[in-house]
């Protein structure tokens, strides 16, 4: 069944003019998928990228194979990183770390911040740094903090729960570890973010469904004026709950990405 559908959909992509928004959507989606493991299954992936290979070519897909492959490539590192952990306890940072290396060329560009990690990541991002270079010297790598997950304790009156959040919402979880009440310029020098993804940060832990922080005053908005607490009466039926981050919105960069791109062609195509 799964195979038919593949079918029309590939055979429908001939009927659509702008195969190039379509590449990039799907480049954008394919990564979400892959990178939180959110693909029903591999196979089911390879398969219609080879599909979409036979109808558009290789140049179409060779982006998107590439992303699969590295997956495939970053689970074989991660195997070797835990070996070199295993050989090397003074080395292991007491946090269980996972770091999925990506080829730049392959995957969509994301933003890289200098997020002011907290004290314990930071060991962990160092202790991953020695071990890739002992394998390759001349490789630079950068990470990407906001595709990041995280799985934290939180130790709150009624019991103890487990929360899994992003890597920006941890850091600023742990700021409350050394201060019970921080306001909103606070968190953002701390955190080294924009305005905007303070706002999101703050908005998904304090007006959401789950309210991790106490805000004053107590509105369902952001804003720079805001005061944060930890909030220790929270609970929950459930051991473990995943807080959201909403997600950003990026239609209109793909779309503004794309014309750009199509710009070059054009102009290229004129002048042959």
């Amino acid at each position: 069944a799964i195979e038919e559908t593949l079918e029309k959909v590939v055979k429908l992509l001939a009927y659509i003019s702008d195969k190039d928004l379509f590449a990039e959507f799907y480049r954008k989606k394919l990564a979400r998928r892959l990178l939180f493991d959110k693909s029903a299954n591999d196979d089911h992936e390879r398969s219609i990228l080879t599909k979409l290979k036979q109808q558009c070519g290789g140049q179409f897909t060779s982006k998107m194979e590439g992303m699969v492959t590295d997956l495939t490539l970053a689970r074989e590192n991660q195997t070797h990183f835990e070996e070199y952990l295993s050989n090397n306890p003074n080395a292991n940072p007491g946090i269980d770390l996972t770091v999925t290396v990506l080829t730049t060329g392959f995957w969509p560009s994301y933003k890289s911040f200098d997020l002011n990690l907290p004290a314990e990541m930071v060991k962990c991002v160092e202790v991953f740094r020695e071990f890739y270079q002992t394998k390759t010297k001349h490789r630079k790598l950068t990470w990407i903090y906001s595709l990041g997950t995280c799985n934290i304790n939180g130790k709150f009156e009624p019991k103890t729960m487990e929360l899994i959040v992003t890597t920006y919402q941890a850091s600023a979880l742990l700021l409350f570890n050394a201060s019970d009440r921080l306001s909103y310029s606070e968190i953002m020098t701390q955190l080294n973010l924009t305005d905007d993804d303070v706002v999101r940060l703050l908005h998904s832990l304090s007006c959401a469904k789950y309210k991790i922080l106490n805000k004053e005053p107590n509105t369902k908005t952001i804003s720079p004026t805001d005061y944060f607490e930890f909030n220790s009466k929270f609970t929950d039926k459930m051991r473990r709950i995943k807080i959201p981050l909403p997600p950003v919105d990026e239609k209109k960069k793909v779309i503004e990405d794309v014309d750009k791109d199509r710009r070059y062609a054009i102009d290229a195509s004129i002048v042959r």
